[in-house]
């Protein structure tokens, strides 16, 4: 059991470090909102959409519905089309110069909604965490299996809770929001390349 959660938590944090659209839009969120609370709805529905995934996974839903080659390409067409709006939106954050100007802050629903694009409309995304962790779990059962499935589960909550207080932290550092601006700059730019990345992967 315990080498079940070690692979779990190891796995898991391999999987969620690298920069993608998600991560970003979390951390920013941290660091838009007026303090850590507001930004829960964002951190817990992005943590309940990996939730479902690494079920789905375990149970092997995902890799099956995921063989469906016209749903692939529907996600990857929403996707692209979604990743490059909250890139223009990103980066017009702080467009105007003042460095005592905000970024729009989103209320509840347009978080819950973005996060839940984020999570679930990039089905390469999807298929490198679901399938590696789909595939990791197959050699488990029992109780073994549910330790790795709750350790991938803790590591994903803990890394969106992280995430964005990090955010919160530097903005409290940041007072002149010179360094916000950049930030906002620098992710639009990583948005806008998953997007290329999608639109060449549907044209190939």
């Amino acid at each position: 059991m315990i080498e079940a959660l070690i692979h779990g938590f190891l796995l898991a944090g391999g999987l969620i470090l690298p920069l993608g659209a998600q991560n970003v839009f979390i951390f920013n969120q941290g660091a838009n909102q007026p303090n850590f609370i507001k930004a829960l709805p964002s951190i817990v529905t992005a943590a309940l959409c990996d939730t479902l995934l690494v079920i789905f996974a375990v149970l092997g839903i995902s890799a099956a519905v995921l063989t469906f080659t016209w749903l692939k390409m529907i996600l990857l067409g929403v996707g692209i089309v979604f990743l490059l709006y909250m890139g223009w939106t990103t980066w017009n954050s702080h467009s105007s110069g003042d460095s005592a100007s905000s970024p729009p802050i989103l209320g509840v629903r347009k978080q819950v909604l973005f996060a839940l694009s984020l999570s679930l409309l990039n089905p390469h995304a999807i298929m490198d965490t679901v399938i590696v962790i789909g595939m990791n779990s197959l050699q488990y059962a029992g109780a073994n299996l549910i330790s790795f499935t709750a350790a991938v589960i803790t590591v994903s909550w803990l890394w969106f809770l992280g995430l964005s207080a990090a955010g919160n932290l530097m903005k409290k550092v940041d007072e002149s929001g010179v360094w916000m601006r950049r930030l906002n700059k620098a992710s639009a730019v990583i948005i806008w390349g998953i997007a290329i990345y999608m639109i060449v992967q549907l044209t190939s």
